[in-house]
């Protein structure tokens, strides 16, 4: 349990770190000032700011965030009626405002706010020492600085570097950056599996012999060998041939045909029954074949990320087009469910999963659903096409149904994940 716990915080940190870092970089290049860049979730230990941006460590290591300025989760900090310190430099404009009452980060000026614009006039006003005879008000530092209630340094956002600010296109790609990620996450990651396997595992008939099962080996197949079919029914592909083997679960005698070189040969063999999660099915002991070319090697990334993310797609084109299963769903549950299995498998079997879990990341966050980048992308198209942002109070609604749809949907596959792998 500990090694499978260890394996989900990795997994899912990985994933999630990956996919923000998309957002982050591109946003950075796009004048879109980021103001925290976080690994993990909940309170700080470790935080350090540099380029405008705070970087945090937080003690959940469950995924992490980007926090944009002018964000919908970009919150200000400061309200009317809040006792903060201020820190002034050498022409009199305030660089440093301290909300946080844990303790004096500095000597400042004492100031009860009653008032206040960082984003676009600059100022902020309210009784200072005490004195509520007069309302004074200071100038604030395009640069400047809020410390919030945990003592994290956070720089303002000023209007003309929030993310309304930048054009569509610029947005556009900010939002489109993080399944960009992750799909070079998946091709990083199925390369590495290769090198690891020592070379590319092939899906076409060749075959070569495993080691724990000798029924193959003993009736005479070889390494290399084709199996072009079971019982007369043709095996194109490795697919075809380990369902057509899987299938003849009796024990039943088995006739292969078998290509090896020039030569073609039918082979009758007896295979071995055994049981997997309470289903019978059969083995003799073959695997797939492993092209081990360096160029095969390099190329893998790109055509397993391809052919995984196709299977994807048409796994969703059924969902949509037939009939739709909470089963056909995963949530961190069975995320950390399969983790299990994959920890099983060693690094080998990480790694894939990770590679897997990626493409799901970034064709999921594709859908059209509002909160999801998809979502995003289709109202940056809306406004390319209507020369002109959806109207503020539009854009939040959308935004809302499509937050609430997913946080339903989010405990609905929680609790069948729960039912699926804990209750039965």
């Amino acid at each position: 349990m500990f090694t499978t716990i260890i394996a989900f915080i990795i997994v899912f940190g990985i994933l999630v770190s990956v996919h923000e870092f998309g957002h982050f970089i591109v946003a950075k290049k796009c004048g879109i000032m980021v103001r925290e860049f976080s690994i993990g979730m909940g309170p700080k230990i470790f935080a350090h700011r540099y380029n405008g941006t705070t970087y945090t460590i937080r003690i959940l290591p469950l995924g992490g965030y980007v926090r944009m300025a002018g964000g919908y989760d970009d919150d200000e900090s400061l309200r009317p009626g809040m006792t903060v310190a201020l820190k002034l430099n050498d022409q009199g404009k305030v660089v440093k405002i301290n909300t946080s009452n844990k303790n004096t980060l500095f000597n400042g000026i004492p100031l009860v706010v009653t008032d206040a614009d960082l984003q676009k006039d600059l100022w902020i006003q309210g009784y200072e020492n005490g004195d509520e005879s007069q309302i004074k008000r200071y100038s604030v530092d395009h640069d400047a600085v809020v410390i919030e209630a945990d003592g994290t340094e956070l720089q303002i956002a000023p209007i003309d570097v929030q993310i309304q600010s930048a054009t569509v296109w610029h947005r556009m790609a900010t939002n489109f950056a993080g399944v960009v990620c992750n799909v070079l996450l998946a091709v990083v990651a199925y390369t590495l599996l290769s090198f690891t396997q020592g070379g590319v595992l092939n899906n076409s008939n060749q075959i070569r012999l495993a080691d724990n099962v000798n029924v193959a080996r003993d009736a005479g197949i070889k390494n290399n060998d084709r199996i072009t079919k079971v019982n007369g029914n043709d095996t194109n592909n490795w697919q075809s041939l380990a369902t057509a083997i899987a299938a003849n679960n009796s024990g039943k005698e088995m006739n292969l045909t078998v290509e090896r070189g020039n030569q073609t040969k039918n082979i009758l063999l007896h295979p071995k029954v055994v049981t997997t999660d309470g289903k019978k099915g059969s083995e003799i002991g073959i695997q797939r074949s492993i092209n081990t070319s360096f160029g095969a090697i390099m190329l893998s990334g790109f055509t397993q990320t391809y052919d995984t993310a196709k299977s994807l797609l048409a796994s969703i084109w059924t969902m949509v087009t037939g009939h739709f299963s909470l089963n056909d769903l995963g949530g961190p549950v069975a995320i950390f469910a399969n983790t299990s299995q994959a920890a099983q498998l060693g690094i080998s079997g990480i790694i894939w999963f990770i590679a897997f879990l990626s493409i799901n990341l970034a064709i999921m966050n594709l859908l059209p659903i509002p909160a999801l980048d998809g979502g995003k992308i289709i109202m940056n198209i809306v406004e390319v096409i209507r020369r002109k942002p959806l109207s503020e109070k539009v854009e939040a609604t959308v935004t809302f149904i499509g937050v609430a749809f997913m946080v339903i949907l989010m405990i609905l596959v929680t609790w069948n994940d729960i039912e699926r792998f804990f209750i039965h």
